[in-house]
């Protein structure tokens, strides 16, 4: 069986192929077919359904560079698993899901449908639980969103908090200011900020108060309206940590809760604050769970392999 692709340009040819022809390879070993160059068109050849997968997939990305996507290697091997399981699976409407963030970097995209579900989820929820494994890009899409929600004044301030050790009750005995005491605990937190703004924008908005970072033990007693708050590792929250943190949500306010309930650094007899919350608010309208897996891991390759190594383990 054979199929014909125009390509539209160079520019297009060169980003769809990769660099010397990586992604054409790689399509051709996951589907078990053979792609060849025409003057202006993309042949795939081989058996029918090869055929038929590989020409979906095609199809995505022409449609995703064409409305001015762009393609890495993890995309095209996220999207191959994707057609793989579900041949009639949007790819497209995914990688073109644009998250505005600040001129050093324009925006930002999931990079999978369940990432694209958590981003939807955020949109129209006020509160949003996301529970999945390290590399699915939990806490960075959340930070994403509220940068977002910043630059489109859809909140006058970003909150972002995480339990410290023993969660947060042993930083008096830290040495430094809090700001000191803090740091080691929300570095991804500043990470991923690091990634979306200009540094001297993040150090203005952190000393103005609109962006604060907070271990969780610091947020007691506080109400926060026109705020998007974000409480990340929530795995190492007690349930009476988090119904104080959740019970913060005031009026035009937004809250995202991330967490990887594997990997609990509370005591063994202490019940984590995110396992005890699924049961307790699932079926609350306003409050939405998602799920990641490790096929929205977004980090090298290899980290996928590991988190399916260690879930056999667990089995």
């Amino acid at each position: 069986m054979e199929k014909l692709f125009k390509i539209k340009d160079t520019a297009e040819a060169r980003a769809l192929f990769g660099t010397h022809d990586e992604n054409l390879k790689i399509i051709e070993a996951e589907f078990g077919i053979t792609l060849a160059t025409r003057g202006d068109a993309l042949k795939i050849q081989g058996e029918p359904k090869g055929v038929e997968l590989a020409s979906r997939l095609v199809e995505e990305l022409v449609i995703t560079l064409r409305n001015g996507g762009i393609l890495k290697k993890h995309e095209i091997i996220y999207a191959i698993q994707a057609i793989k399981k579900d041949q009639t699976r949007d790819i497209h409407s995914i990688y073109l899901d644009r998250i505005e963030v600040s001129s050093k970097r324009q925006y930002i995209t999931p990079k999978s449908a369940g990432q694209k579900e958590y981003v939807d989820s955020i949109r129209h929820n006020d509160i949003v639980f996301c529970i999945g494994p390290a590399g699915t890009g939990k806490t960075y899409l959340a930070v994403a969103m509220a940068v977002n929600a910043l630059k489109k004044q859809l909140v006058s301030r970003i909150i972002l908090t995480r339990p410290a050790v023993e969660a947060g009750e042993s930083l008096g005995y830290l040495p430094g200011d809090l700001n000191e005491k803090v740091t080691p605990y929300v570095r991804p937190l500043y990470d991923a900020l690091y990634d979306m703004m200009e540094i001297d924008k993040i150090k203005d908005c952190v000393e103005r108060g609109v962006i604060e970072i907070v271990p969780l033990a610091y947020m007691r007693g506080r109400t926060l309206n026109d705020s998007f708050i974000i409480m990340d590792e929530a795995q190492n929250s007690t349930p009476e940590q988090m119904k104080m943190f959740l019970t913060r949500l005031g009026f035009d306010s937004k809250t995202v809760i991330t967490g990887d309930i594997t990997q609990s650094d509370l005591p063994s007899h202490k019940v984590s604050g995110l396992s005890h919350v699924r049961d307790l608010l699932g079926n609350i309208e306003g409050i939405k769970f998602t799920y990641l897996k490790g096929e929205d891991v977004v980090r090298h390759e290899l980290v996928q392999e590991i988190i399916k190594a260690y879930d056999k383990l667990k089995k």
